[in-house]
């Protein structure tokens, strides 16, 4: 059986979702895993709460049971949870993430795309997660950005100045490189509904 199948298998059977395998130099094999997440449409969603080390654990010694017995080579074996930069990798990742800041580097440029006011060259973009819906009701997505330089804390803006015009710029999953949720750090922490923190084992 391949090494996504065994992982895949293992977590979820533990009622876990999978969000990322890496194998790393010196046989390092790395899991993400993560809570899952429950759409607010399917009725009251509860708060939700995070990976914890003893969830961890126990994805841990199941799955090197599950390893051993399939032969799989590793060397060591780690589990965390996503943390602040969680990876997004399937449509339920960017539906529990609307409206979010996120960070996006795509395949390739965007060409003459964005009405002019985007560099054709750039790939790279950070901004609020949207979802649209097309006049057929197909569903697609978009990030939000505004180029205004961020405000320092303590500076004083003028209310004369008018600040950038918000851009748009919409894309398909396939047109992605990379996603991820943008890594901002706040001393009033992530709210509960980011399901985001930073255990590992």
């Amino acid at each position: 059986m391949a090494l996504q199948d065994i992982v895949e298998q293992t977590v979820c059977g533990l009622g876990y979702d999978l969000v990322e395998i890496e194998r790393s130099a010196g046989g390092l094999l790395r899991i993400t895993i993560d809570l899952p997440w429950v759409s607010p449409c399917g009725g009251v969603a509860s708060p939700e709460q995070f990976i914890n080390v003893e969830d961890c654990e126990k994805v841990n010694r199941q799955l090197q049971f599950a390893l051993e017995v399939d032969g799989v080579e590793y060397k060591r074996l780690e589990i965390s949870s996503p943390g602040i930069d969680r990876p997004l990798r399937h449509v339920k990742d960017f539906e529990r993430f609307v409206g979010h800041e996120i960070d996006i580097t795509l395949k390739a440029s965007i060409g003459a795309a964005a009405g002019g006011q985007v560099h054709a060259s750039r790939k790279k973009f950070r901004g609020t997660l949207e979802k649209v819906a097309s006049a057929d009701g197909a569903v697609g997505w978009q990030i939000v950005w505004s180029d205004a330089p961020p405000v320092k804390p303590g500076q004083k803006v003028s209310k004369k100045r008018v600040p950038p015009p918000l851009q748009a710029l919409g894309f398909t999953l396939d047109e992605l490189r990379e996603s991820r949720l943008a890594p901002i750090v706040s001393f009033k922490g992530r709210s509960a509904e980011d399901g985001v923190d930073g255990d590992t084992l």
